[in-house]
């Protein structure tokens, strides 16, 4: 494809328009992957938008717990929107092209998503810390206008950090060509594609990861301290199965987030290698998404309960 650069005012060629390469080294696999991954957003599209659905309809699913789990399967649905359904045109198509405007919007919208998810975690963790720690206080703590708040606060808390990021990213010049060996546009190999040393970009990057992602995650690990703590001194042995086969899911679904995440942003760039990138990429931004309602429903009899009320009565 023709390189669109134009010629900026220090005589550098900078690049206008981007080609996302994708999967373009798998000529052969096209069409299984164009119908893999189609498969793959239907999935996600319908186990999430069930989950916010039997919260809602169900009255024995209005607390908390689930109004932060039907957030977050909302978000997983933005989330994975943000990206699967542009690399889904570039299969059908084989057109890979994508504007400076239209990259930088993707970036953006994809980490001010994934921080609002990797908040939303630590406050559903905070929500069992109180429920298990301290049960008595749970319905004064947890009201539904604190619930209200703790959303908003997570899903626009790292908007700010995260819209200055993306400014500061694509105020770089472009010149070493236009090509991005991913699937959509994410910073690592944006970076790679940077005039001149980005090496303060690359500190920048890690100390806005150390804010949205690090913190979130020790937040969560002391919650769970706490919670085990707790839990294994409880008198029964149903009270603690109970307990943690409450918490085993949300903890199960932190791990895997914040673990293929935190690999990807905290290696230095010139450690990254096309394929690797790809791999952990695909697991934290669709394959995730996709098992989560299912990790979650599984391990909770009351979403079970709720969801054969559900059917029962239709």
């Amino acid at each position: 494809m023709k390189l669109e650069e134009v010629e900026a005012e220090d005589n550098v060629s900078t690049v206008v328009q981007f080609v996302l390469l994708g999967f373009s080294d798998l000529p052969n696999l096209q069409g299984f992957l164009s119908g893999l991954f189609s498969i793959i957003y239907m999935v996600v599209l319908i186990r999430n938008s069930l989950i916010v659905i039997i919260t809602r309809l169900d009255p024995v699913l209005h607390k908390p717990m689930y109004f932060f789990l039907a957030i977050f399967s909302i978000l997983e649905i933005c989330y994975v929107s943000v990206t699967l359904p542009r690399m889904l045109v570039s299969l059908w198509t084989q057109d890979r092209s994508i504007s400076l405007v239209g990259c930088a919007t993707q970036m953006c919208l994809f980490l001010v998503l994934g921080t609002a998810e990797c908040f939303l975690l630590a406050v559903m963790s905070y929500d069992r810390y109180v429920a298990i720690c301290n049960p008595l206080h749970y319905p004064l703590v947890m009201s539904p206008k604190k619930c209200h708040q703790l959303a908003a606060g997570a899903c626009l808390g790292g908007m700010p950090v995260q819209v200055g990021q993306t400014w500061q990213i694509f105020s770089l010049h472009f010149c070493h060509s236009n090509q991005i060996n991913h699937f959509f546009c994410d910073i690592p190999p944006i970076l790679k594609l940077a005039c001149g040393d980005t090496s303060v970009h690359e500190m920048s990057v890690y100390v806005v990861v150390i804010f949205v992602a690090a913190v979130p995650f020790i937040l969560i690990l002391v919650s769970y301290s706490k919670i085990i703590g707790t839990i294994l001194r409880l008198p029964t042995a149903q009270g603690r199965a109970k307990a943690f086969s409450t918490c085993s899911s949300h903890l199960l679904v932190v791990v895997l987030f914040f673990g293929s995440g935190s690999i990807t942003y905290f290696r230095p760039t010139s450690s990254h290698s096309a394929g690797t990138d790809k791999l952990l990429s695909l697991f934290y931004t669709i394959v995730t998404p996709m098992f989560n309602p299912v990790i979650y429903s599984l391990r909770n009899q009351d979403v079970i309960a709720a969801l054969r009320r559900i059917l029962l009565n239709t």
